[in-house]
């Protein structure tokens, strides 16, 4: 306890640590949890609501009942630090390794524990697959919790764990049985979405429980109580903790540093007999937690802060000889110092260890942040300095001290030396973090620059944008080095690079224009250029243009290195099979099923998954589920997490052609709602599979917004568009159906790119017929089959088929129409693709109908309607379903002999019926649900119908056909114009 305060003549008392308060609940709840089965208790709050305090009164409780527990926190990831809190917990609970006898299995554990190097076993042979290491690394810390006899493991802050610790979280509890208890404390609204923390309870093994506690802010009793505690037990007015309690909100740490301050200020007064507020209506209480730490900071001495700084900048525990260090004072100085330091109530000294930190992050983080730029960069100096000196130096923090010290080559040096050691370990988020914070945050040499970027991991970085920062630094060093033209074109292909992943497409394209002239032949550079230009994206392009950008490559330096090839070989197989050819297949082949390097694990696993994704598109789908499997496979072995989204949505696409819709509706709104751990590209591909799945169950609300979400992806937006406007055909919008479908079909079918086309030339075709322009309509057709010719692409083979009956049935050819429509389905069930077989059969069943063949259309048109039903598409079902509840008393059927009817100027049947409905009042759409066609079939009836009664509308039409006694009387209130 400090010395107290001086006010008036008087001495205030010390402040006392306050007395745990309010969390009797809190407290029988946590023991009830952990006192039978194992379980994971769950501890979430807001900063300083007291969960580190209920923990550990609640573990002070159990080592008196003879349960063992280790406790670690994990720091914000200001210093990436993989199984840090773990190991600093195993670090804590145990001073003599050697007494455990481990068994061979914990020589893993050596780069963790260089301390304990001489008694530890030797270390394992080394394994290539990262995950195996990383899952041997796993069962050597269970075996040191067993030998331990650890009851409880408890972290802290464990909404800032390195994924690592996460995974070794999920590891312990799904092991049957769980060897300890866990309990962890963590800030739900700082938990990001991607973040493995929110599948620990779904992992448990059988045995095990979850269990939820959160602590509540204090009231207004228990404040004064709170308060009272630190006042050496006095009595506290009730407007005192009334006015305490509001400016709070009953917080715990925002009362206690509330306290602290008024008692620094000399604001409190003893007054009959209690403790109250001096000058009730002067004194300001700072508005946040922040705010008043630092206030209190500001009121110690020039040295007693500079212990702070030093505390603030290590960022964690640290030992007293590495603080002196860092503050620059004298051994004396700082000893004098020190003792302020731990009595200001803002740092405290860890048991064994005697290491000093904040006692509370959100000190840290304010100290930190008021420290002065150049005081900053100084202390940063002398700690990277110090913590060089350590028998085994911490690598990711000297990365981040020398970086935030401005030592260019040092913080190169160690940030590249720690990525490595993450990448090694299967660690790429963490790897990507340290290389992008390092570019983004510090002017680096062109070359050193380049080196860098080339391995970011942009697909691991978390936030909505990882690139502008990148692009930044590298056009700063494009305009500020005086580089040559070859290191000028380096820096700019980098930039044209980044601004494609970013989606940039046009933008990037100039940046990479511009720079071949200058790279080097045959270098890997000019070949990523080469195929980057030739990926049909952004604005549309003849297919034969791409297709040069990968003919006339130069041939690859021998030189090249193996991963680079491996990459180079991978992006040139999904180059040409999304340019629709056929010798992409065998480029695939040179992607190998499996891979023991985790950087050429990452390669493979998205070359599979791309290849998976153009198989989709060709509708080659036995292929594309095979490589989605293996790219899968290959990301949960080597704990590529962040490629999982990616696989997920593919697979979605793949889902919904092959009829596999059970869950997929529940899978892709995962993916759709996690926006900030999924790309938008792969959240895009769920939300169009979400949309197309809605408008087959009849929710055409909610698949028109879904849809126009995907189209903000440029891989989606064709097929996005397509579906937006089938929705607008099927309400008879046929205007706005031509206006989407012309806004893309020069990318989709104008260029020549087949692969875009599949599912965008049946609805262009279709909104073509519809508007009655029959000749653009088969000019897709044809733009479509020049494209494909013969290669064995069965999905656009198929829709050209589709398009092909289109044409028939538009051009008054029912029989032909019907045959080409069973040839589509046949063509779409091989595939398989169901619903658009189904589809195709109900359309050949109407032109049956048209032809009079109703004994084979109908019982067609019933067992489409079942199957429909039995895959989950209620809405067409449903349509055919009162299609056929009508049939029966149609008196429209006109008996007639053997073969194709000829009506000359004559209605047909079906025609006959599209004008009696029409007669009725009812739109074109309302026609089409009722006869079970599609609104464009009806638009063409309508048309045809006119022209043979020689009208020019449709309410002419109607007129007409009153008059002439083709249909029954007319309710004149129809007849309102056009």
């Amino acid at each position: 306890m400090v010395e107290g305060t001086l006010h008036n003549g008087c001495r205030l008392p010390a402040l006392s640590a306050p007395r745990f308060v309010g969390r009797d609940g809190e407290l029988d709840a946590l023991g009830s949890a952990l006192d039978g089965e194992p379980a994971v208790v769950l501890i979430e709050g807001e900063a300083g609501i007291g969960k580190t305090r209920l923990l550990r009164e609640f573990l002070a409780s159990e080592a008196r009942r003879g349960r063992h527990a280790l406790v670690g926190a994990c720091l914000e990831l200001r210093v990436p630090y993989t199984l840090g809190a773990v190991v600093d917990a195993v670090r804590e609970g145990s001073d003599d390794i050697a007494r455990l006898e481990l068994s061979g299995l914990a020589g893993a554990l050596r780069p963790l524990f260089p301390e304990w190097a001489d008694a530890l076993p030797a270390a394992p042979e080394p394994l290539e697959d990262a995950t195996a290491a990383r899952h041997r690394l796993f069962r050597a810390f269970v075996e040191v919790l067993d030998r331990l006899d650890v009851a409880i493991l408890a972290l802290e802050d464990v909404h800032w764990a390195d994924e690592a610790t996460l995974e070794f979280l999920l590891f312990l509890v799904s092991r049957r049985p769980q060897p300890v208890d866990v309990v962890l404390t963590y800030r739900r609204d700082e938990v990001p979405p991607s973040s493995l923390l929110l599948r620990l309870p779904s992992r448990l093994s059988p045995d095990s429980r979850p269990v939820r506690l959160t602590p509540r802010p204090l009231d207004v009793e228990q404040t004064a109580s709170f308060v009272s505690s630190m006042l050496a037990g006095g009595h506290v007015s009730t407007e005192f903790a009334a006015f305490v309690h509001a400016r709070t909100e009953g917080v715990p740490l925002a009362v206690e540093e509330s306290v602290r301050l008024m008692h620094d200020r000399a604001d409190l007064i003893r007054r009959d007999g209690g403790w109250a507020r001096r000058r009730l209506d002067r004194i300001e209480v700072p508005p946040t937690i922040r705010d008043a730490m630092l206030e209190r900071v500001q009121r110690l001495g020039p040295d007693t802060r500079t212990v702070l700084h030093a505390a603030a900048v290590l960022s964690g525990p640290a030992d007293p000889a590495t603080l002196l260090a860092v503050t620059g004072l004298s051994p004396e100085r700082f000893a004098a110092q020190s003792v302020d330091a731990l009595g200001s109530g803002l740092l405290r000294e860890e048991g064994r260890s005697g290491q000093w930190s904040f006692r509370h992050p959100l000190a840290s983080y304010a100290v930190y942040d008021a420290i002065p730029a150049v005081d900053r960069r100084a202390l940063h100096l002398r700690a990277g300095r110090a913590l060089e000196l350590w028998p085994v130096p911490p690598v990711a923090q000297l990365a981040r001290h020398f970086r935030l010290a401005g030592e260019v080559e040092a913080a190169c040096r160690y940030t590249e030396e720690a990525a490595d050691l993450s990448t090694q370990s299967g660690d790429v988020a963490t790897a990507a973090l340290l290389i992008h914070s390092l570019v983004a945050t510090v002017a680096l040499p062109a070359e050193v620059l380049v080196r860098l970027v080339t391995k970011i991991q942009f697909q691991a970085l978390s936030g909505s944008d990882p690139y502008s920062a990148v692009v930044e630094a590298l056009r700063s060093a494009l305009a500020g080095q005086g580089l040559t033209p070859a290191a000028g074109a380096s820096v700019r292909f980098q930039i044209g690079r980044v601004l494609m992943g970013a989606g940039e497409i046009e933008a990037g394209r100039e940046e990479i224009l511009a720079a071949i002239p200058h790279l080097p032949p045959g270098s890997a550079e000019m070949a990523r250029a080469r195929i980057l230009l030739s990926l049909p994206l952004g604005n549309a392009r003849p297919v034969a243009e791409h297709l040069r950008w990968l003919h006339q490559a130069p041939p690859l330096a021998g030189s090249l290195a193996s991963l680079d090839r491996l990459h180079l070989a991978a992006d040139r197989a999904f180059a040409l099979l999304t340019l629709g050819e056929e010798a992409g297949w065998e480029a695939a082949r040179e992607i190998p099923d499996d891979v023991v390097d985790p950087r050429a694990a990452s390669i493979v696993t998205v070359g599979h998954s791309n290849v998976g994704e153009e198989a989709t598109r060709w509708g080659r789908y036995a292929e594309a589920r095979a490589r989605l499997a293996k790219a899968q496979a290959l990301a949960e072995r080597h704990q590529l997490l962040h490629y999982l989204d990616s696989i997920a949505s593919s697979r979605a696409h793949l889902d919904w052609f092959t009829g596999a819709w059970s869950g997929l509706a529940e899978r892709t709104a995962r993916l759709i709602d996690d926006d900030g751990g999924v790309r938008l590209k792969d959240r895009c591909e769920a939300a169009l599979v979400a949309g197309l799945l809605q408008a087959a169950t009849g929710d055409r609300e909610a698949a028109g917004k879904r849809l126009r979400f995907a189209a903000r992806d440029d891989q989606q937006r064709i097929e996005a568009t397509a579906a937006l406007a089938q929705l607008c055909l099927d309400d008879g919008d046929i205007e706005e159906a031509v206006r989407l479908t012309d806004r893309l079909a020069q990318v989709a079918v104008g260029g020549g790119l087949w692969s875009r086309a599949v599912e965008f030339a049946p609805v262009r075709t279709a909104a073509l017929v519809a508007a009655g322009r029959l000749g653009p309509a088969a000019d897709v057709v044809d733009a479509l089959q020049g494209a494909v010719g013969e290669r064995d692409a069965p999905a656009p083979q198929a829709s050209l088929v589709l398009c092909r009956a289109m044409l028939a049935e538009a051009d008054g050819r029912p029989a032909d129409a019907a045959a080409l429509y069973q040839r589509a389905a046949a063509a779409w069930e091989a595939l398989p693709r169901p619903y658009d077989a189904l589809l195709a059969r109900e359309r050949s069943a109407l032109c049956l109908l048209a032809t009079g063949q109703d004994e084979e259309a109908l019982p067609m048109l019933s067992q489409v309607a079942q199957t429909l039903s039995e895959l989950g598409a209620r809405k067409d079902a449903a349509r055919i379903g009162r299609f056929l509840a009508g049939r029966g008393g149609n008196a429209l059927a006109v008996a007639r002999g053997r073969g194709r009817p000829g009506y000359g100027n004559q209605l047909s049947p079906r025609e006959l019926e599209v004008a009696q409905l029409l007669v009725e009042g009812l739109t074109n759409r309302q026609i089409a649900d009722a006869l079970t066609v599609s609104a464009q079939t009806v638009a063409s009836q309508v048309r045809s119908a006119m022209r043979k009664l020689d009208v020019t509308s449709r309410t002419a039409l109607a007129v007409r056909v009153v008059e002439s006694g083709l249909v029954g009387d007319l309710d004149r209130r129809t007849l309102k114009g056009e």
